[in-house]
């Protein structure tokens, strides 16, 4: 019995070990895919693959600041002084327009305070929006695609050659890596593989070494 005990009380602890372990990963933990509410229902899908809208024209900060940016009231205004002027839907967007008061939305992206995220420096070294914030263009409400956890950006730094791409296409939602169906053009080279464009395109942008960039002083400050 007691060798049993001791036994069982070993494979227990592992169980609530592994159990932890994968809530920790779990969407209930992460929020990955979990559509959050919002004051306007606004829809990446119809803007960015419908109407074919950059993500510059929102995010204006995106390729200088750590920030994204929040797109203004006065920028959706642009088109919905003209068009669904009488939407009920779009009620909050032109009372936020008259009152001068910002649209209280759900971040959705929202990494802990203790993490420095720059995303100019990933696109300056050519990392896609659509590596980090998935399939946005297929997204009717928005949502997390990673987990944002330490593990999940640590893939990527560890070998950031496998998702460079050409800085022209790193607003391009519908990119794909280059195969010998579909190469990929870089200063007049075509690549057909992602491993010899990734190596490439590293050299090109003037990446920092694997050591560098999974330093924990590169993200905590």
């Amino acid at each position: 019995m007691s060798r049993a005990s001791l036994f069982g009380a070993v494979f227990v602890v592992a169980a609530l070990f592994l159990l932890l372990n994968e809530l920790q990963r779990s969407p209930y933990i992460t929020y990955a895919g979990v559509r959050k509410a919002q004051p306007v229902p606004f829809s990446h899908q119809h803007h960015v693959a419908g109407l074919g809208i950059d993500c510059r024209y929102c995010h204006t900060s995106v390729e200088t600041s750590s920030f994204a940016g929040i797109p203004p009231t006065k920028t959706c205004m642009n088109c919905h002084s003209q068009i669904w002027t009488n939407a009920a839907m779009l009620d909050p967007v032109r009372a936020s327009y008259r009152s001068g008061e910002s649209i209280q939305w759900s971040r959705v992206n929202q990494l802990p305070d203790f993490v420095y995220f720059n995303h100019s420096i990933h696109v300056t070294k050519g990392i896609g929006c659509n590596d980090c914030h998935g399939p946005v263009d297929k997204m009717p409400l928005m949502y997390q695609e990673g987990s944002l956890q330490m593990e999940w950006c640590l893939d990527c730094h560890r070998a950031p050659e496998k998702h460079l791409r050409p800085r022209d296409q790193v607003f391009n939602m519908r990119y794909q890596q280059p195969s010998s169906s579909l190469p990929v053009q870089v200063d007049g080279v075509s690549f057909i593989d992602q491993a010899s464009l990734g190596d490439v395109l590293a050299k090109k942008y003037q990446l920092r070494t694997v050591q560098d960039i999974t330093s924990c002083s590169t993200c905590h400050r």
